[in-house]
């Protein structure tokens, strides 16, 4: 780690001050600050949700702020859109960047912007030079000629890195980089970010691994819930006070009460191993109870939910459910057999948006609506109002289509598909992701009303307040692994925030 040893280091290459963004029902950035400072990286951190994705939109021309001012090189800046921003030597290294596996490595890297000869042509033959030049640069092997889908996934996450580094850019901005690269390939992503700095770039780092910031990191910058934090030099700052600024806020939602007590085991996960995502998950989950996942990005908790579900397989693992052991292969083995999954993208996973309310909450129940192969209107509308009324549903009408909808009444119809099958076990992959505060109300009065009713509920959750609020035991996982389990006092912030960054147990 190099120290600011002189004024110019000191002097920031790039500033944010007092930047602002709203979107619709949403303040998403509140007065932020930021400073990166040439030839050292500055780590951004904060919890899911803390708006880091946003500042990078905002730095990169994707979005454009509400209030604020962008200073470069001393002087106020706007970037109206990415080419702007690239213009300005700013690029970003994205945990997953857009690549083409037919093209090969030197037409992936400059994709958009290849050397031009005459008559405004490509040129070829630049364009592998300059390709083989800055895979040089970064230590990586790869012959520019290669087609991409020949590369295995750390190579191609170089290739993205080259992509990147391809605009000569001054300021990089690593999002998450380390999250698809073995142990080896970290530590050679840690020797090109030294290099970087010795050319005098700044480097912005967003990672939620805290050895990693600690290793690498020159300064910090801290987001909670949009808002700026705190901001130094990392030799001034322990972990802990990391964590506490990361989490130190009350948790200020109201959720249900919850006095009943759970019942018998109705699940039992014994096992379950995944070549690459997950391995040696156990738990049991009982009858009423509410089982918080909370985790990192790269945890693992969401590919784990999808192979309970049956969309993937485990290498190995055994399902027991009211202690028979089950064989799930597929989603409708696991809806046979009374679990459901929720999941996070409700957009691409959840629901059919052209469809209207009421077919989307009784696709999987049809066997509920028809008879002797028929459907019946009035049974489906008389369903689909059913779970409609009790999950507080806003729309003119049942045979509005669902892509019409806000996002929380979208996560609504997606909870009451699933609920309409009259399932024991329900999985909800961030069931509040992305609503306002009136339908997280809504939708954790009815998980707690599910709980009462003796439904077993797994959540997966980015939420802190939430996982706490609402759950009677929360598992922390980390890196595909299940690193604690907590329950009663000991669910506080700073215990599952230090567990998932894998700082160990809180003193």
């Amino acid at each position: 780690m190099q120290p600011a040893a002189t004024a110019a280091a000191m002097t920031p290459m790039l500033s944010l001050d007092g930047i602002t963004k709203v979107f619709p029902g949403v303040r998403a950035l509140s007065e932020v600050s930021l400073q990166l400072y040439p030839g050292q990286v500055t780590a951004l951190v904060g919890e899911n949700g803390a708006g880091k994705s946003t500042v990078v939109k905002i730095l990169t021309g994707i979005y454009q702020p509400d209030g604020g001012t962008i200073t470069l090189d001393g002087a106020a800046v706007t970037f109206p859109n990415a080419k702007a921003a690239a213009d300005a030597g700013i690029t970003a290294i994205h945990q997953e960047t857009v690549l083409f596996d037919e093209l090969t490595v030197a037409e992936n890297i400059f994709l958009g912007h290849a050397p031009r000869g005459r008559f405004g042509l490509i040129d070829t033959a630049e364009m592998v030079r300059k390709a083989a030049a800055i895979l040089h640069g970064i230590e990586a092997a790869i012959d520019p000629d290669t087609r991409l889908r020949d590369l295995g996934i750390a190579s191609k996450h170089l290739v993205a890195i080259a992509r990147a580094l391809s605009i000569d850019a001054r300021i990089v901005i690593m999002d998450e980089p380390t999250a698809a690269l073995s142990h080896k390939e970290i530590t050679e992503l840690y020797a090109l970010v030294e290099k970087l700095k010795a050319q005098g770039k700044a480097i912005l780092f967003i990672s939620h691994k805290f050895d990693e910031i600690f290793r690498i990191a020159d300064h910090y910058t801290v987001f909670r819930d949009g808002q700026f934090v705190g901001a130094g030099a990392i030799t001034d700052v322990t972990p802990d006070a990391l964590v506490q600024m990361m989490v130190g806020r009350a948790v200020d939602q109201i959720f249900p009460k919850r006095g009943h007590k759970t019942g018998r085991e109705v699940l039992k996960v014994v096992g379950y191993d995944h070549p690459t995502e997950f391995e040696g998950i156990n738990f049991t989950l009982h009858q009423g109870e509410i089982l918080g996942f909370y985790g990192l990005v790269g945890a693992g908790r969401s590919e784990f939910m999808q192979s309970l579900f049956g969309i993937t397989r485990p290498a190995k693992g055994v399902t027991r459910i009211d202690g028979a052991v089950t064989v799930i292969r597929s989603p409708a083995d696991a809806v046979a057999n009374g679990i459901v999954y929720v999941p996070e993208d409700r957009g691409r996973q959840g629901a059919i948006m052209a469809l209207p309310i009421f077919q989307n909450i009784t696709i999987p129940s049809l066997h509920r609506t028809s008879r002797h192969g028929f459907l019946r209107l009035a049974r489906e509308f008389e369903l689909a109002r059913d779970y409609t009324t009790r999950l507080d549903l806003r729309a003119a009408s049942l045979d509005t289509p669902v892509g019409n909808l806000s996002g929380g009444n979208q996560q609504k119809v997606v909870i009451a598909k699933w609920l309409a099958t009259q399932p024991r076990v329900i999985i909800l992959d961030e069931p509040t992701k992305g609503i306002d505060i009136g339908s997280k109300a809504a939708v954790h009065a009815f998980m707690a009303e599910l709980a009462a009713q003796g439904l077993a509920i797994i959540m997966v959750s980015s939420e802190i307040p939430e996982v706490l609020g609402m759950s009677d035991r929360v598992i922390v996982m980390r890196e595909g692994r299940i690193v604690a389990e907590v329950a009663g006092d000991g669910m506080t912030p700073e215990t599952l925030v230090r567990h998932a960054a894998g700082i160990g147990a809180a003193a």
